[in-house]
């Protein structure tokens, strides 16, 4: 946008009564980083304010007829490089190069689009890509190209949850009126009430939910008498042919999930793990689906039983299609895995 509008964007809104705070806010959500700065709205409106209303720059002795010249250019180029973090308000106070002139050196001269920096669960070592690599493409050549079975697969994860929901941001967003004032949300205490609980779910839906008591951790001997063997159980009564016949366990490596005992409690019962990578929660379908989908539609609970009901009533109510579409998701992550060579992937995803 001309720098021509945006000032009499600011004149109009400024005349209007609006405070230069709210017409900045309007504009960066408008233009991005190409709005001005808030110091630069607040002059011009404070110009307007005394009765200016031309919007073109006061002529300036020995300025040259364009900014758009090789040495602004080569010298933006110098700052972006020592700062790639660097914003326009700073690269405004070191060149003397107003917002158009930088947008124009900035994307079309040099190329360059600014992005929001990735967050990644751990800095994976050369040996953990390798891992991720070779555990997908055994994953793979058994359930993909060979006679594995997603119906025959259960998983399992543990979740925090707290008690009082505060939504993304997203859905915090609000339109509001000349000067009105934004809703607030009060961001979560040390303290505030949270329960765990251990999921379990195959592709025919959800098979056992449990809410640990409250101050109890999980080690092993917990996890197989109260998660583990009710989840057994539950698959017991869905497949009374079969029972625990051919079926997989997919979880993490948790200390208590990989512990001995676990392992020959599995063993006793017919079930064999599937090995899972280290640091992979973006391969582990309660990590990238269903712990957040029980947030986003989770209302706040009292307490820890209406949580519970809450919790168990959003997971039986997903359509069984969801579920199935999950492990069909498991399989297209490890693909991508293996594509990226072992490194996270989720930025490649649309």
């Amino acid at each position: 946008m001309e720098k021509e509008h945006v000032r009499y964007y600011i004149m109009i809104r400024s005349k209007l009564g609006i405070k230069p705070v709210t017409i900045h806010e309007e504009l960066v959500l408008a233009l991005g980083d190409t709005a001005p700065s808030y110091t630069t709205v607040t002059r011009w409106a404070s110009e307007f304010k005394q009765g200016r209303v031309e919007v073109k720059d006061d002529p300036r002795s020995g300025r040259p007829v364009t900014s758009f010249t090789k040495a602004n250019i080569d010298r933006v180029r110098e700052l972006v490089e020592a700062d790639p973090h660097t914003t326009y308000e700073r690269l405004e106070a070191e060149t003397q190069l107003n917002t158009f002139t930088l947008h124009q050196i900035l994307h079309q001269a040099l190329s360059l689009r600014k992005v929001t920096s990735r967050w990644v669960p751990h800095l994976l070592t050369d040996e953990n890509r390798q891992k991720r690599v070779e555990i997908c493409v055994e994953n793979l050549t058994y359930f993909r190209d060979g006679p594995g079975r997603l119906s025959d697969i259960l998983t399992t994860d543990e979740v925090w949850i707290y008690h009082r929901q505060l939504g993304s941001k997203a859905s915090n967003s609000c339109w509001i009126g000349p000067g009105e004032s934004p809703n607030t949300v009060v961001k979560r205490g040390a303290y505030e009430r949270k329960s765990m609980f251990s999921l379990f779910f195959r592709t025919s839906g959800i098979v056992h939910v449990h809410a640990v008591n409250r101050g109890r951790t999980i080690d092993h001997q917990y996890y197989i008498e109260n998660c583990l063997s009710p989840a057994l159980a539950a698959v017991r009564r869905e497949r009374p042919s079969t029972g625990t016949k051919n079926l997989k366990l997919l979880q993490d490596n948790a200390r208590p999930h990989i512990h001995s005992n676990v392992d020959n409690f599995l063993e006793d019962q017919g079930v064999k793990k599937i090995r899972h990578p280290p640091y992979s929660p973006d391969l582990a379908p309660c990590d990238f689906w269903l712990n957040d989908y029980i947030k986003r539609n989770l209302e706040n609970q009292e307490d820890e039983n209406a949580l519970f009901n809450a919790v168990t009533k959003i997971t039986r109510d997903i359509p069984i299609q969801e579920y199935q579409k999950t492990f069909q998701k498991w399989i297209e992550r490890m693909e991508l895995c293996i594509k990226n060579n072992g490194d996270y992937f989720e930025h490649l995803i649309k």
